[in-house]
């Protein structure tokens, strides 16, 4: 590697952080389908398009940076958040970036997207089971209160891993399909400035 193309990359990556860091602070409740507490985001498509585009541990790299700025600028759970979003994200975007370097075509970044989309939403649920729900609990109310709040949606739901399983499971894969196709849509135009083309 040059010394111009490791600048480049790092440029690159920077850039993506940045963004990364932004669509974190934009984050938004759907009510509807989960209880508010549980947000919704796209910032893992510039860690996706960085793992794309210059390989998945520069994806990881940018699921790192925005949540240490995130937790420094607008953290509220004393880091505990970050972690859990850290891991998850990690998990999604280091899968596809993996899988998509083996088979870089189309179809190869489909299947990726989607594997990295399962994975993401698998680790969930130990991620939130035994790490960010406790001490959602000792913070804000106890476990009864959070398991309350699914239960407001669906009646019959009994104990944290069906919630975890019912609600933030599907949830988190629907969150990874869309920031999948939002990849999709924006990979190409950009792709002259991620692989330093003209």
């Amino acid at each position: 590697m040059t010394k111009t193309s490791h600048i480049r990359e790092l440029t690159v990556t920077a850039m993506l952080c940045a963004v990364a860091t932004v669509l974190m602070f934009l984050d938004f409740s759907l009510p509807m389908f989960i209880p508010s507490f549980v947000k919704m985001d796209v910032s893992e498509l510039p860690a996706l398009l960085a793992s794309f585009s210059l390989g998945p541990v520069y994806g990881v790299a940018v699921c790192l940076v925005k949540n240490v700025l995130n937790m420094i600028f607008h953290g509220s759970t004393g880091g505990i958040g970050e972690l859990c979003n850290f891991l998850i994200g990690a998990a999604f975007v280091a899968t596809a970036g993996v899988l998509y370097r083996v088979n870089k075509i189309r179809r190869g970044a489909v299947i990726a997207t989607l594997v990295g989309a399962l994975v993401m939403a698998v680790v969930s649920v130990p991620v939130n089971y035994f790490i960010s729900y406790p001490v959602y609990s000792a913070m804000f109310g106890g476990m009864d209160a959070i398991i309350g709040a699914y239960q407001a949606l669906r009646p019959g739901t009994n104990g944290l891993m069906e919630c975890l399983l019912v609600f933030n499971m599907p949830f988190t894969f629907v969150k990874g399909l869309l920031v999948s196709v939002l990849c999709f849509l924006i990979y190409k135009p950009l792709s002259p400035i991620l692989h330093g083309r003209r």
